[in-house]
């Protein structure tokens, strides 16, 4: 006759084997991870501490503002120098919105100047010619590599730019003549990554490289060699290509030649 510690035993282990069970007829494959082209990084609200490898560009690129803006609401100089450690304010402080709406509002009661309280405004001297600088159109775009696209411009779904499939190791130019204003891995999800600036509005950038061939502060011209391509999330041969207009992802296809 069996025991009543050894029966309640035996109850005990049937209940975990038919949990068991039920847990496996039950069980689901885990969801894919999301796409981390895109990853926020080190923000908290309205904030970005800034880590060492980044640039005033590069952040401007990873929350989608026009880098002058960014630096404006911080009080950063021309030179557009940060340092690691350093918070950031990724919106205008109340001073700033103020100014900007009073001066965006239609002046009411306002006494016309006279000739007599006119004063002269002080002229600029002309800005330097930089005869290293490559001209630059917004109607004027190469596409950045051969191959086909593998993905298109859908904001929406995470996608704020192209992604263009290819041969491991082929050759990515930069698709308009401009300045290279970040070469480095710091954008986590875009690997080896460039941003090329050509001009004050508009950036374009090149993710997923095998071989980085340019660095920051080098001009280059349209077609110019600028990276290798590399491999993309999906572990295949991918360029991932975006042109930001004042900070705000564009699709790029109107803006390529026609293929």
């Amino acid at each position: 006759m069996v025991q009543p510690s050894l029966k309640r035993a035996a109850l005990v282990w049937l209940a975990v084997l038919q949990t068991g069970c039920a847990g496996l007829l039950n069980w689901s494959a885990p969801a894919p991870h999301a796409r981390s082209a895109h990853a926020s990084g080190p923000v908290n609200g309205d904030r970005y501490t800034v880590r060492r490898g980044d640039t005033l560009y590069s952040i401007a690129f990873r929350t989608q503002l026009d880098y002058r803006e960014l630096a404006a609401w911080n009080g950063i100089g021309s030179d557009y120098t940060i340092y690691p450690g350093q918070v950031l304010r990724l919106s205008p402080p109340q001073a700033y919105r103020s100014v900007a709406e009073a001066s965006a509002s239609p002046a009411t009661n306002r006494v016309p100047d006279t000739p007599e309280r006119q004063t002269p405004k002080p002229t600029a001297p002309p800005a330097p010619v930089v005869a290293s600088a490559p001209s630059f159109s917004a109607r004027q775009w190469e596409w950045p590599t051969r191959g086909t696209v593998a993905r298109g411009f859908d904001p929406a779904d995470g996608a704020k730019g192209i992604d263009i499939a290819g041969d491991y190791g082929q050759i990515v130019v930069a698709a308009a003549a401009g300045k290279v204003v970040y070469s480095g891995s710091a954008l986590k999800g875009y690997g080896e990554l460039i941003i090329v600036k050509h001009d004050e509005d508009y950036l374009s950038a090149y993710g997923y490289n095998r071989r980085r061939l340019v660095q920051e502060g080098e001009w280059v011209a349209a077609g110019q060699p600028i990276a290798e391509l590399g491999m993309g999330p999906q572990q295949k041969p991918l360029l991932h290509f975006e042109i930001r207009d004042k900070g705000r992802p564009v699709d790029p296809l109107p803006l390529l030649p026609k293929r």
